[in-house]
């Protein structure tokens, strides 16, 4: 089905691996196109309870984007890649199942991107995040200025950003742009313990903490407002019912997403 990314499913664990390991698992136009079709599928099949994304072997998670698809680009059509490239991260960033950037290894430029656009990162003790692209004459274009500064605070950001700088695991680690930093070969099982969690909780209620986080960041709305607009639709599901229930008689809670 896929050339350049890998999927399995497991346990409701959908592992989307970008799969060009002799370029860095770099971005071309396919991987965004693939990509693009596994978060759908995120979205549309309900078997999928949580995603990890990770890329092919031990060097890199995405060592950025495929630079020979920039030459010759004129300033619409550099525009144009952008807004493709956006489009597809804030789908990752609104997907309303948690999805988990598991880093191992070089995660710059368009990588370090697709890594923020997750829910939250996972790294290896090799893992290197970066946004090299003033070293091209470039900024980053698909999220990378809004969300580094989002996740790392404005300072840090704009010296990373202008220095084109690498953060190694540990300092990722102290500025809060990763969770957890764990030996490589422990890296997806790390991710799926959580996910594992994760996915015995309420789906929808699951769903609807990403979408009020994501709101404190999204100037067309009042974040306080959209909890309080979140909160109440769960009053409507099975889930509450069932979840408020299980907890009065002391027992474990059957969550059927609806």
């Amino acid at each position: 089905m896929y050339s350049a990314i890998t999927t399995s499913l497991e346990n409701g664990i959908l592992l989307i691996t970008i799969n060009r390991p002799d370029k860095m698992n770099a971005l071309n136009k396919t991987v965004f196109e693939e990509l693009n079709a596994a978060i759908d599928e995120v979205y549309n099949n309900r078997e999928i309870k949580s995603a990890i994304i990770t890329g092919a072997g031990a060097k890199a998670f995405v060592a950025g984007a495929d630079i020979s698809e920039f030459l010759g680009l004129k300033h619409s059509e550099g525009m144009d890649l952008a807004h493709k490239g956006q489009y597809i991260f804030k789908k990752i960033e609104d997907a309303p199942k948690p999805v988990i950037a598991a880093v191992n290894g070089f995660a710059l430029g368009g990588g370090c991107e697709l890594a923020m656009a997750c829910h939250f990162r996972i790294a290896s003790d090799n893992a290197r995040f970066g946004q090299p692209e003033v070293n091209l004459g470039l900024i980053p274009g698909y999220g990378g200025t809004q969300r580094l500064t989002q996740l790392i605070g404005k300072g840090r950001a704009i010296e990373l950003l202008i220095t084109g700088n690498m953060l190694d695991a540990a300092t990722a680690l102290q500025y809060g742009l990763v969770n957890y930093v764990v030996p490589q070969e422990e890296l997806l099982t790390k991710a799926r313990s959580i996910l594992e969690l994760v996915n015995t909780k309420a789906p929808l209620a699951v769903g609807r903490c990403i979408q009020a986080a994501n709101a404190v960041f999204d100037h067309t709305k009042d974040g306080f407002t959209e909890e309080v607009k979140l909160f109440g639709e769960c009053f409507a599901t099975h889930d509450m019912k069932e979840g408020t229930n299980a907890f009065l008689e002391k027992r474990k809670p059957n969550f059927t997403g609806k």
